[in-house]
């Protein structure tokens, strides 16, 4: 499974210019770990963070116009840092497999001369095979929608070279849409096939349990989507799907949910599905139409684990919404149980304000992020933290540290 283990987001927002990870030209910073979480107070740039991994997504899955024009973002002026004359700037850095060559995906939208969002440049770029050290070439490389594209597994752009036989020039008919959205349907660019794969498959959550207490029509789905409104769908899928671990998935998500005894689903005579939760002491059922929120949200995030073919890619913001707080630490462990439990496990990002639930983190998985004196945002790795780290390993729980606003006084030290 790819896993991401640098991003880096300038002039989007609060986020003028910050780095989680490390970077092909930031070596020397330590990978993102499988499961990361992000802490901060209130309007410090977390939910920011969070919409910053959901633009890069939606710019493939639309383009990056209409990315910029969705309700919750405004438009480019909006996006763009305040005072910032530059493009907006993304860049991933990530491995297709632990022993994989890393590749590096560049991404800048600008206004063009009508005033319209586009894409500047797009480059995609590895050190060729066998090279451990030195910069990384392009295998596709587009500004302004032209430019040049290397075919096959291993091609690379070769420093110096007048031409290369792999090379083909493109020119894009609408600038609007990214590079890998064309040519990644293409056979002979691999590369660009999977990593575009990769993006289109991430997973970020809008859940909210309302959604969840709707009756959707039977049929079962591979996916639950981003609202949770399908659940019962994707029930009925593992069912029939998955007859031989349906039950131990079902059982495995009951046991870690106070109350419920077993979980089923049951069809209406209009054909709609009925989630059904048998509670151990009550001899009827409670439907999820009954249930309280904070068990259907933990439902959802289990049953988003238990996927046989999980996201790439996972991001939740603030789980712990309407949850009760002796739940968090369990659900936090869940989480990292499933991000570092198989080569198939998806990679978790999560932005959180729960103490309780930071409790049960290591420091090398938390990210602490800060309104600077500038006003921009400013993030740190909670393992830079010596002093912390030091505290943690005596046994004392990150989540009172930064309730005790010990974190903030550290980060804030000459």
């Amino acid at each position: 499974m790819p896993i991401i283990e640098g991003f880096r987001v300038q002039n989007y927002r609060a986020l003028r210019d910050v780095t989680l990870g490390k970077l092909s030209n930031q070596q020397h910073g330590q990978p993102l770990t499988p499961f990361t979480v992000v802490i901060g107070k209130n309007g410090v740039g977390k939910s920011t963070l969070f919409d910053a991994f959901g633009f890069v997504a939606d710019c493939l899955t639309t383009d990056v116009e209409t990315a910029c024009d969705l309700k919750q973002r405004g438009g480019f002026e909006r996006l763009r840092s305040k005072g910032a004359v530059d493009a907006i700037r993304f860049e991933i850095y990530y491995r297709e497999a632990p022993n994989e060559r890393p590749i590096t995906y560049e991404l800048a939208i600008m206004l063009d001369e009508s005033g319209r969002p586009f894409v500047e440049s797009e480059v995609l770029k590895q050190r060729r095979k066998g090279q451990k050290h030195g910069r990384p070439f392009p295998f596709l490389r587009l500004t302004h929608g032209k430019g040049l594209v290397w075919a096959g597994e291993d091609a690379v752009e070769i420093e110096g070279a007048e031409e290369d036989r792999q090379q083909t020039g493109v020119e894009l008919t609408d600038t609007r849409q990214l590079g890998i959205a064309t040519l990644g349907t293409l056979k002979e660019h691999p590369r660009i096939k999977r990593f575009r794969d990769f993006l289109k498959g991430w997973y970020l959550s809008y859940f909210y349990p309302d959604a969840a207490r709707s009756l959707p029509s039977a049929g079962p789905q591979r996916h639950l989507n981003i609202h949770g409104d399908n659940i019962g769908n994707v029930v009925q899928f593992l069912e029939r799907e998955h007859k031989t671990r349906f039950q131990s998935i079902l059982h495995r998500i009951a046991t870690k949910i106070p109350g419920i005894s077993s979980i089923k689903t049951q069809l209406t005579e209009d054909k709609r599905v009925l989630l059904r939760f048998d509670d151990g002491p009550f001899g009827d059922p409670f439907y999820a139409q009954q249930m309280s929120d904070g068990t259907l949200k933990v439902f959802a995030y289990l049953l988003l684990m238990e996927d046989p073919e999980p996201p790439p890619f996972i991001c939740i913001e603030e789980p712990e919404n309407g949850l009760y707080h002796k739940l968090l630490e369990a659900l936090a462990q869940e989480f990292r149980s499933h991000a570092t439990g198989k080569k198939s496990a998806p990679q978790l990002f999560v932005t959180t304000h729960q103490p309780y639930f930071v409790d049960a983190l290591s420091p090398e998985e938390v990210w602490l992020v800060e309104k600077g004196s500038s006003g921009f945002s400013r993030v740190q790795r909670v393992s830079e933290l010596d002093d912390v780290k030091n505290l943690v390993a005596e046994g004392l729980p990150l989540g009172g540290l930064w309730y005790a606003d010990y974190l903030d006084r550290v980060s804030d030290a000459p």
